[in-house]
């Protein structure tokens, strides 16, 4: 068999892998669930929430002509000026060769056809790249978290990050401090996307070198603070909380810098804390103070991102910090992971289809059992 011979049997397999999958996704249901994921994502990406309320008011026949409209004339704005022209003059030249100018042509149609293809090369090549680029930057974030279960003695540790995007703004980290300590971080950077990710990656940065050398986690917020507030962008600010503790101890201490309030399980249930100190980055004068928290064996502290507590299902409503609540409920005694992955659970079956609107971040540190002396 020739090597042109074997490309082509391997492009016709590839076909017909392909082919087989749409069918399967049609027969269960996947593939027009799917279309109207993306419909559903069009229409929230190029219609902004005053022109979809506007819509929502409209009869059917009305709405299907105006959201026609509004998002043809969305997805020609946000072409650079000479694509517009170009494709302008294309869409020109398919009318007239369709006969709506003057007697129909051929030429005309095929070259404003092909013109209007041009474009469309010309912005999915823009979109690849940016997808590589994004695709890269996802690569050294990930390159840069620690790894999903650090082993500490005496404690039981779990971490669980999810972008909402091809790159996320939310802080998940371990380090070791000293040959006795090791702290956790959660933090979670105002905005989306990689301007976030990218101010996520200095905070990390930061932290990391700042921690070791501080005696207490409210220095730590404070120099850290410094640092944002004199070299950070307007507007621009991130929520964090730290723990700290050591090898086989019962003491947790606890910042938490304009986060959400952790929340502690027990043998009598879940409760929050109580708020914290200001975000990082927002007030030069903010002071940040911390907690201690004793542990019993099987408790633990558990601290999530607004990806959790916002998250939203189809019809716009959020996930909350009751339902956090219930899904801790029941959760003393259980392993780390089995606490996070009970929040992850409740999350999808609450979200079902609707996209994230958020980066979701868990972090679970519970106090481990002794172990069992040999008989």
């Amino acid at each position: 068999m020739t090597g042109k011979q074997s490309r082509i049997d391997e492009v016709y397999e590839r076909s017909a892998r392909m082919a087989e999958s749409v069918f399967r996704d049609l027969k269960d249901g996947d593939l027009p669930q799917t279309i109207r994921k993306d419909l559903r994502e069009t229409w929230d990406f190029y219609l902004d929430e005053e022109e979809r309320k506007r819509l929502a008011a409209m009869g059917p026949l009305q709405r299907w002509f105006t959201s026609s409209w509004l998002l043809v004339k969305s997805l020609f704005l946000k072409l650079t000026p000479v694509r517009r022209m170009i494709l302008g003059f294309g869409a020109f030249l398919a009318l007239d060769g369709a006969g709506f100018f003057n007697d129909a042509s051929t030429g005309n149609l095929l070259l404003g056809f092909f013109l209007s293809l041009f474009v469309l090369g010309l912005e999915l090549k823009d979109k690849l790249l940016a997808h590589d680029e994004l695709a890269a930057g996802r690569a050294v974030q990930i390159a840069l978290m620690p790894q999903k279960s650090p082993s500490f003695e005496g404690w039981d540790l779990w971490l669980h990050t999810e972008p909402a995007n091809d790159v996320g703004g939310d802080l998940v980290d371990f380090q070791d401090l000293d040959a006795r300590r090791f702290s956790v971080a959660l933090g979670d950077v105002a905005g989306k996307g990689l301007p976030a990710a990218l101010f996520m990656a200095r905070l990390q940065a930061t932290v990391r070198a700042i921690a070791p050398s501080c005696r207490s986690l409210a220095e730590v917020g404070a120099r850290v603070n410094e640092i944002f507030h004199r070299d950070g962008l307007p507007g621009k600010f991130a929520s964090l909380v730290l723990m700290e503790t050591e090898r086989n101890a019962a003491i947790v201490r606890v910042m938490n810098a304009g986060h959400l309030p952790p929340w502690v399980i027990r043998a009598d249930g879940p409760s929050p804390l109580s708020k914290g100190s200001p975000a990082i980055g927002l007030s030069a004068s903010a002071r940040f103070s911390e907690t201690e928290l004793a542990l019993e064996p099987g408790d633990a502290v558990v601290v999530v991102s607004d990806g959790v507590t916002e998250a939203r299902d189809e019809e716009g409503r959020f996930f909350g910090d009751d339902r956090v609540r219930l899904a801790l409920a029941g959760a003393h005694g259980r392993s780390s992971r089995d606490v996070g992955v009970r929040i992850l659970a409740a999350v999808a079956d609450f979200v079902g289809d609707a996209p994230a609107s958020d980066d979701l971040s868990i972090v679970v540190l519970r106090r481990a059992p002794a172990p069992l002396l040999p008989a």
